[in-house]
């Protein structure tokens, strides 16, 4: 079986090649279980995607939960090793409601997490890694980058309350000039970092003139310069509507698009808030891919079930019908052989096996 196999649907074939993608960068997979104590994620429940959560009484009377996430469940099982990082990616089912779904599905899940000591290189290796992830699932993508400590550095300029700084990162998140308006005055430096979006050097410019730390400005600069170096400047966006919950997240955070999802298929940032917040001193950075959003990624292969549909009569042969069907196979093409048209089946060939011939009697590719 290759990544090409036709018989793969897209969120296999981007879970062979994300698999091998971090295997090579030497990261160890993680394997958890299916359930977890309900209580770790109710304590977490806005670092979820969906706050609703499968449970059921185990047989000691603890609350349990299907997993709906798998970073919790890293965070909670790692230890605090000083001056060195676990890397660790894992390939796993969650169970909750998908995006525009209604009830809890079983979605396959891939995605990596860098937890310890980490340094510029580590940011850095997390963002290159998810630009190839990207990559290894479409031609046509897109990668999001913002620094919540740029945003925060701003906002805190500004001498807002707890209350009004919440309000204002919803604004940012959605661009919404007027509403920031009526929440705070003087505001310019604030307007400008959310307009400001596009190439890397370009924007990091125009940070200079912004009420920064020079820390986080360097730290971002440092990002764009590897991702350069590594031939990807024209795929990547500064852009500081990129926001995330800050009681989880801080420092650098991104998403990631491609063309024919409307919607981020891949997210994830640097989280030491939520390390601190799970009693772990280690810092972390990781990011999850959202495979259950490529189901509405248009596929040539998707539009058939099969590629030949070969019917033939009580009165054939077994044999006859195998070695048919053996020779479709060989070459290369799938192939199901009925004695009548199934209902709903999709298929690019309609041929006739009669006496041991094959002729073909319709033609839908």
């Amino acid at each position: 079986m290759t990544l090409n196999d036709k018989t793969l649907k897209n969120d296999e074939r981007a879970i062979f090649a994300l698999r091998s993608l971090y295997d090579r960068y030497g990261y160890s997979r993680y394997k958890m279980n299916k359930f977890e104590e309900y209580d770790l994620y109710v304590r977490n429940k806005d670092f979820l995607i969906s706050d609703s959560v499968i449970t059921f009484t185990d047989t000691n009377g603890k609350l349990m939960a299907l997993k709906p996430d798998v970073t919790l469940s890293i965070i909670k099982n790692c230890d605090d090793a000083e001056g060195t990082v676990q890397k660790m990616y894992y390939n796993e089912n969650v169970y909750r409601v998908s995006k525009g779904a209604l009830g809890f599905r079983e979605i396959m899940q891939v995605g990596l997490e860098c937890i310890g000591d980490i340094d510029d290189y580590c940011v850095s290796e997390v963002l290159l890694l998810a630009a190839e992830s990207l990559m290894c699932i479409s031609d046509e993508w897109v990668l999001d980058i913002s620094h919540l400590g740029i945003l925060t550095d701003i906002i805190d300029s500004l001498g807002v309350s707890d209350e009004q700084k919440k309000r204002i990162i919803k604004c940012v998140g959605e661009k919404n000039l007027h509403e920031l308006d009526l929440i705070c005055e003087n505001n310019e430096a604030l307007k400008a970092l959310i307009t400001t979006y596009g190439d890397a050097r370009e924007v990091i410019k125009k940070l200079s003139l912004l009420p920064c730390n020079p820390k986080h400005t360097e730290e971002l600069t440092n990002i764009a310069e590897v991702l350069e170096s590594c031939g990807l400047s024209d795929k990547v966006r500064i852009d500081f509507s990129i926001v995330d919950d800050i009681k989880y997240y801080n420092g650098i955070v991104f998403k990631g698009f491609i063309n024919g999802v409307p919607s981020g298929i891949l997210s994830g940032g640097r989280y030491d808030n939520l390390m601190r917040r799970m009693g772990k001193k280690s810092g972390a950075i990781g990011f999850a891919v959202y495979l259950d959003l490529l189901e509405g990624l248009g596929d040539e292969k998707n539009k058939f079930d099969v590629d030949v549909l070969m019917l033939y009569d009580e009165n054939e042969p077994a044999a006859n019908v195998c070695r048919a069907c053996a020779r479709m196979t060989e070459c290369g093409s799938s192939v199901t052989a009925q004695r009548k048209i199934p209902q709903k089946l999709r298929y690019k060939k309609l041929m006739k096996l009669k006496d041991g011939e094959v002729t073909v009697v319709e033609n839908n590719a």
